[in-house]
């Protein structure tokens, strides 16, 4: 069985290459951990697409 590739994890999730994994002193482990806990670009673009038209525009002091 293999092992999944931080390099993997970046490119999955739309990041620049080395984002993460160029980072110095950080171990593989400490890579998926960032990578995990990070937030995927696309989806989060979507979201706010999603979202914006709910907000109502905000006030301006007269």
């Amino acid at each position: 069985m293999g092992r999944l590739s931080p390099a993997f994890v970046e490119w999955l999730m739309g990041l620049p290459a080395g984002h993460v994994t160029d980072v110095p002193g950080l171990s593989r482990s400490a890579q998926l951990k960032a990578l995990g806990n990070g937030v995927v670009p696309h989806q989060a673009l979507a979201a706010l697409r999603f979202l914006a038209p709910a907000v109502p525009p905000a006030r301006t002091a007269a």
